[in-house]
């Protein structure tokens, strides 16, 4: 489609409005209904990318996860707004960062699984903790006695650690740290009620899980 730049300015104005009054990610699918004009996906894609640098250097980032594309605060520049809504955000225990850990890099797993490359019993309340937060999910029943449930992540799992697929998961002994900065983010910070002590932890040693430790879990 052969557009003047005037009509392409445009576009990308009613992309940037629309991005910016939404308080989920948009895919390009849905951002292409704003026009009656069908523009295409690569060029709401080129004018995504174009909107992307345009916002580099401001306080807020334009950035593409699984569910599509957002504006959110730039970390260096969370610390000041916590200011105006000061909040404590979740701390997870080993053992939810261990099991999550297992999920996402063994997916889908059942319950068993996990408890199998534990070692330990998994409490249900871990489970839940993650099922609660919106990272796992039920996605299936494995046949066998019982049939236990299958979890896996979620797109809100990804979302919340700017992940567009699993393809882009840190190096394992990356993932607890990962977490730990990512939910204190805009899109990751809400109040979640704590099932038990179980699920979360003040303890600095429980926190996050040590590299070697983490990498002894899934090998």
């Amino acid at each position: 489609m052969d557009l003047q730049q005037s009509e392409l300015e445009r576009v990308k104005r009613v992309l940037e409005a629309a991005l910016l009054s939404s308080q989920e990610p948009i895919p390009i699918t849905e951002l292409r209904k704003l026009f009656e004009e069908d523009y295409g996906g690569e060029v709401v894609r080129r004018l995504l990318e174009e909107l992307r640098t345009e916002w580099r250097d401001r306080g807020v980032e334009l950035v593409n996860v699984a569910s599509g594309w957002r504006f959110q605060v730039r970390p260096d520049y969370q610390h000041y707004l916590d200011r105006l809504n000061p909040h404590k955000p979740p701390r997870y225990s080993r053992a939810v960062l261990e099991t999550l850990a297992i999920i996402a890099y063994r997916q889908p797993v059942t319950r068993g699984d996990i408890e199998e490359i534990r070692g330990v019993t998994v409490s249900s309340n871990i489970l839940k903790t993650l099922e609660m937060r919106g990272w796992i999910e039920v996605v299936g029943h494995k046949e066998a006695p019982g049939r236990p449930a299958l979890y896996s992540t979620t797109e809100t799992f990804l979302n919340d650690l700017n992940l567009r697929s699993l393809d882009e998961l840190p190096p394992l002994e990356d993932l607890g740290a990962l977490v730990e900065q990512e939910i204190t983010q805009p899109q990751a910070s809400q109040e979640i009620q704590v099932p038990s002590e179980e699920g979360f932890s003040s303890s600095e040693d429980d926190q996050i899980v040590r590299d070697e430790e983490k990498i002894s879990i899934i090998q």
